[in-house]
């Protein structure tokens, strides 16, 4: 049994996501997490709401609500959503808690008497109205490169053009719209990541096996003009971790939070703590610290391609210039983007299905499949509904739902409600038994390489090599002239329900239940000898009909859908 650290890039607080969203981290994590748990090893799942910075507090303002109660609803609402996907999370945390608020400013002390944190004098847009500096995105104009009205001060939306706020035109306040804006000094603390260039680079190169989107994206920003350079990691801000804190290697940063990209990763590692306190599991240092048993623990970080340049480098600063033996990331699993029929998913145009939507229209095992068997792993994806039509149809209703459905029907109709006695497994056993073996081999295989789409496939193949053998064994013919050579066969095909649930519980978990509840099994021992897993339910074990494990989607939901999410097209 190994040790498995498994964590998703952590969602913000500032609205529901959209499904590209979950296939891009959360998804493909806990899909790596339940195969791992199957195959018996020790996991501990983690994510939690990513709750400081600027859009935080756009989101409480916009909704009226001080913004840790806007916090605290809207972390209620996604850990909901996260149920409704099955994410099997050992602890879904929050990056506001007082385990990261401590543990961010424990990693801050460390790099200032590390020599890896500076003073920095530098200009900013200052609001007279408000009275406050403003962060980026507190500002908005016109862009000076498109000529967009609604460009923010960190990047125009129309154009993706990257701004500074001194750039726009016409600058105004997002809190009060006020116009009487001008740049003044202030002081911020910067990561001497630029440090670390040599020992990033170092770091990088020896991870052969990582994906080439992750080490693209890594050298790229390593590399690329001036190099890796130091950031900012702080804000003039209210909501975040407080930079100014007793025991604090410096002054007069009173007003200012942690840069809300500097504590979210350090959340990884706070979040262990909070499970640890919620009673959920003991001795967190020894997932985390290499001093404290971390060392046989191999980390796996699940995101999107856009996190990838804070999880290769910036975070890893964090841990490198700590100078403390806290546990690095062995793999990170990145991903391209999911776009939505034709376009990009837009909430402030309403294209696109978001994840409680999804949930409403269908249960959550459609969309996990869908979302796996199309992950973005080399290239970007699209969602299209007729695509998830035909997946949800064929592969689950067709293939899967459709084999459980006959073997049961037949059994309960020639040998009643138990596993038949009787006969013995002849050529076409032997030749299922023996693809299955190779098969799930290759699946496995799949699956400990992260290979999401992959491992989709293969398991959809494994489904098929049962309906291929219900097709030419034909029992419900061979019942005809030889009753017992088909109880064999039957016997078999129940078998294969029971072993089906095992394999497919990474990716649909309520159905894997379904099927095993309908085989009146609690056995999701994984099959380490094909051959004796089609022997597991014996003959004279019971077993239900079930109702129909996934229902076709119908031409006339596929149209209303398409029509009703389509929003305005980008």
């Amino acid at each position: 049994m190994a040790r498995h650290l498994i964590t998703s890039a952590i969602p913000y607080i500032n609205g529901i996501k959209h499904l590209g969203n979950l296939v891009g981290s959360q998804l493909p994590a806990d899909l790596y997490a339940r195969y791992l748990r199957g195959r018996g090893h020790e996991v501990l799942f983690l994510c939690a709401t990513d709750e400081h910075g600027t859009p935080a507090e756009l989101a409480a303002a916009k909704a009226g609500k001080p913004v840790d109660e806007f916090c605290r609803e809207m972390y209620e609402v996604q850990a909901k959503i996260a149920e409704g996907f099955r994410l099997s999370f050992d602890h879904f945390g929050r990056s506001s808690s007082l385990q990261n608020r401590h543990l961010t400013q424990h990693f801050a002390s460390q790099l200032a008497k590390n020599g890896m944190i500076s003073e920095v004098t530098e200009q900013q847009m200052y609001s007279v109205a408000d009275g406050r500096f403003l962060p980026d995105r507190y500002v908005e104009g016109t862009c000076p490169n498109c000529g967009y009205d609604n460009a923010r001060g960190d990047q125009c939306d129309n154009c993706t053009k990257q701004l500074d706020p001194a750039d726009l035109i016409n600058p105004r306040s997002v809190i009060s719209g006020s116009t009487e804006l001008e740049m003044r000094e202030t002081r911020h603390l910067h990561l001497r990541q630029s440090q670390m260039k040599e020992k990033l680079a170092d770091w990088i190169d020896s991870k052969k096996d990582w994906p080439i989107l992750t080490t693209s994206i890594a050298k790229k920003w390593l590399n690329d003009g001036d190099g890796l350079a130091d950031r900012g990691i702080t804000r003039d801000l209210a909501w975040g971790v407080p930079v100014q804190y007793e025991g604090a290697p410096w002054s007069g940063m009173e007003g200012k939070v942690f840069y809300v990209w500097f504590d979210a990763p350090i959340e990884y590692i706070a979040c262990s703590q909070e499970w640890v306190d919620a009673g959920k599991g003991a001795d967190w240092e020894r997932w985390w610290r290499t001093d404290k048993g971390a060392e046989d623990v191999t980390y796996t970080q699940f995101m999107g391609k856009d996190n990838v340049p804070f999880h290769t480098l910036s975070f890893p600063s964090t841990i490198f210039g700590s100078g403390e033996p806290w546990k690095l990331v062995d793999y990170i699993k990145s991903f391209n983007y999911l776009n939505y029929d034709g376009g990009q998913f837009s909430t402030s145009r309403g294209r696109g299905v978001f994840q409680d939507q999804a949930l409403s229209l269908l249960p959550a095992d459609y969309w996990r499949w869908w979302l796996l068997s199309h992950a973005p792993e080399s290239s970007d994806a699209e969602f299209t509904w007729e695509n998830f039509q035909v997946s949800v149809n064929k592969d689950l209703a067709d293939v899967l739902g459709n084999l459980v459905s006959r073997v049961t029907k037949f059994c309960r109709a020639k040998f009643g409600e138990v596993v038949p006695e009787g006969g013995v497994f002849g050529p076409q056993e032997e030749k299922l038994i023996a693809e299955l073996e190779t098969r799930i081999r290759a699946y496995e295989g799949f699956m400990d390489a992260r290979e999401v789409r992959k491992s989709a496939a293969e398991l959809r193949a494994i489904w098929v090599a049962g309906n291929e053998y219900l097709q030419s064994s034909a029992p419900w013919t061979v019942f005809k002239t030889d009753p017992v050579q088909a109880a064999a066969q039957t016997r078999l095909a129940l078998n294969l329900i029971r072993l089906y649930a095992v394999l497919s519980r990474p990716f649909i978990p309520d159905a894997a239940a379904s099927m095993m509840a309908s085989v009146q099994s609690g056995d999701w021992s994984w099959p380490e000898d094909v051959a004796a897993a089609l022997n597991v339910l014996p003959a004279g074990h019971g077993f239900t009909t079930p109702e129909v494990l996934f229902r076709k989607i119908t031409d006339e939901e596929r149209v209303d859908w398409q029509a009703r999410f389509a929003g305005t097209r980008d």
